[in-house]
């Protein structure tokens, strides 16, 4: 039988690309992926700023007798007394002649709290605010130093209830008034009040327009 040339050469090509294909099927293919997507540069704008802390009330240092502190059983007469001593002439004559015709009555004028220094108004304001939680609260109490009658020496804050009273009825004839609805012990000098009546009560001090400067 004889055989074809043309098949030897078909033989010969097959056994030549076999292992060709075969190793390119083996070769992995390329990575189809889609790449990781590179970070945003940066703005260059810079962070907000933390919002800045709300300034603290200065520290103040031991306050006595001559800042205004009194001394338990304090009247209008005592005159070594600063928070007496360095009121308003007008009011302390005011409280004097009340208190002389109070006594004909048995009431007894006491001083709790006259004049004060700025230190003390400014002590007696940070206990306010540790006592009352925030400086709105205890701005119902304690005026500032920079408003303070206390600290002008225009303002007494009186020790006894039958004082209070007795000057709640009488006191609009000295001029003599109540300011405010919820310190019913703090007086003020109105002369306008004299032979008349005492102006409105404020119903505390955050209502009072001096407390707004």
């Amino acid at each position: 039988m004889r055989t074809l040339p043309g098949l030897g050469v078909i033989a010969l090509v097959v056994a030549i690309v076999a292992p060709l294909g075969y190793r390119s099927m083996q070769t992995p293919a390329a990575s189809t992926a889609s790449p990781t997507p590179a970070a945003p540069a940066s703005s260059g704008a810079p962070e907000p700023a933390e919002p800045a802390a709300s300034p603290q009330r200065k520290r103040v240092g031991p306050v006595g007798g001559a800042d205004g502190v009194v001394p338990e059983g304090t009247t209008v007469f005592d005159d070594g007394i600063p928070a007496v001593a360095e009121l308003d002439a007008g009011l302390r004559a005011a409280l004097r002649e009340a208190a002389a015709d109070a006594a004909a009555y048995g009431v007894e004028i006491r001083v709790n709290s006259g004049w004060r220094s700025p230190a003390y108004q400014e002590r007696l304001l940070r206990e306010a605010i540790g006592k009352y939680g925030s400086e709105e609260e205890a701005a119902r109490w304690v005026a500032t130093a920079e408003t303070s009658p206390h600290v002008s020496g225009d303002a007494v804050d009186l020790g006894e209830s039958d004082a209070t009273m007795w000057l709640f009825e009488h006191g609009a004839a000295y001029g003599l008034c109540p300011v405010y609805r919820n310190e019913p012990w703090h007086y003020e000098l109105r002369t306008e009040a004299i032979g008349g009546r005492c102006p409105p009560v404020y119903a505390d001090p955050t209502q009072d327009p001096r407390m707004q400067s």
